[in-house]
């Protein structure tokens, strides 16, 4: 097969179109969100259950268009060719900022927008926002551990979804290892209209809370459903090393399947939890940049998780091995890796909960995050001042 070599200047656009896209999802994604919240009066009852939903619908959204990205644009880019492949999202864009400008006259804007840099030095002025503002730092640091986790689901758990045996059944079917990636989404797909649909209205009648749990409460379990899928990932890992060192047949692609819904299932709570989280909590005309708060979780995340991955790689090479992340996974101990990641989770998840155990919301009528242990355990050292 002839390869031809792009020039300096292809190479150019390339990076220029990558850091473009990258620059307009930093505009995007947080103010459209905000956007679409803003159309909700937070005061209005069914409104207020309304906006929650929308969080859950537009995470649905994102979902869906990324499995059809990995599905279909990829499979495309490959077989018929990279202009059309990238013609297909251009397209798609394009449509939509057409119906987003369409659609421009019907929007509901809040008379109390500002500049958001405005907006931060008249809230400068005030001491008691000021204060409100710097009591998310804690619930957003302790979130970091969870933008590591979720940094994983398109790097190692893709590197690892290269190694099982990915046949289906004896047709002599094989899967590609981009389309154990769909299996995020998919279960994103399938647990939203679930969640939102009957879980929300059954939790409703239990807690009285119009979105079922609280934002905190949303969070902490997507928290701990991550850290659960991590130890499988990890379990898993490690039983597949041990059937290459027995040299017995391959593990299946079905074992991977857990730790990839696990993950899906996790994204739905803690993803959307945090968005409403901190769309909610910021001052009025600052909503966007609470949503950038969580954005930003999942992009610092991404930077701990390379930044950690090179350390620990470095480390364990040191001795002139293969290290945790040989390129030859069944050399390496990805396993390892996976078990430290399920600690720093663990340890990051019981500070989230002291943290947030004791957090007063902007509007009481929300409540602060309820434990999940019994209430006459004892918690040490935070102490719940705020009852629900």
């Amino acid at each position: 097969m002839l390869t031809v070599l792009a020039s300096k200047s292809q190479v150019g656009i390339l990076y220029v179109s990558l850091y473009l896209v990258a620059l307009a999802q930093g505009f995007d994604k947080p103010c459209g969100l905000a956007l679409g919240a803003e159309q909700f009066d937070p005061e209005h009852p069914r409104e207020s259950a309304s906006r929650s939903s929308l969080f859950n619908w537009w995470y649905f959204s994102m979902a869906t268009g990324i499995t059809v990205s990995i599905a279909t644009v990829s499979y495309i880019q490959e077989n018929v060719g990279w202009g059309v492949g990238f013609a297909i999202p251009f397209a798609v864009v394009s449509c939509a900022f057409l119906l987003f400008l369409l659609a421009t006259p019907t929007y509901r804007l809040s008379s109390a927008a500002a500049s958001p840099l405005l907006s931060l030095r008249h809230y400068k002025q005030s001491s008691e926002e000021a204060r409100r503002m710097l009591r998310l730092l804690p619930i957003w640091a302790t979130c970091l551990a969870y933008g590591v986790a979720y940094a994983q689901i398109m790097t190692l758990f893709n590197k690892q979804g290269r190694t099982p045996d990915r046949h289906i059944g004896h047709a002599g079917l094989e899967l590609p290892p981009a389309a154990l990636q769909t299996l995020g989404p998919v279960t994103i797909m399938v647990s939203v209209p679930i969640y939102d649909r009957a879980v929300v209205p059954m939790l409703r009648r239990m807690t009285g809370n119009p979105r079922g749990l609280t934002t905190l409460q949303r969070t902490g379990t997507g928290m701990a459903l991550s850290l659960a899928a991590v130890v499988v990932a990890a379990a898993v890992e490690g039983r597949r090393l041990e059937t290459v060192r027995e040299q017995r047949p391959a593990m299946s692609w079905a074992w991977l399947v857990p730790q990839y819904v696990a993950t899906g299932a996790a994204d739905v709570l803690a993803v959307v939890g945090m968005q409403e989280f901190f769309h909610g909590e910021m001052p009025e005309g600052m909503r966007s940049l609470g949503l950038a708060l969580y954005y930003s979780v999942m992009g610092i995340g991404g930077f701990i998780s390379s930044a950690l991955i090179s350390a620990l790689d470095g480390i364990t090479r040191r001795d002139g091995g293969d290290g945790w992340f040989a390129d030859d996974l069944n050399r390496g101990h990805l396993d390892y890796f996976y078990w430290l990641l399920a600690g720093v989770s663990a340890a990051e998840l019981a500070m989230f909960l002291c943290f947030a155990r004791s957090y007063a919301y902007r509007n009481a009528n929300k409540g602060p995050l309820l434990l999940v242990v019994p209430s006459n355990t004892p918690v040490s050292p935070c102490t719940n001042h705020h009852h629900a």
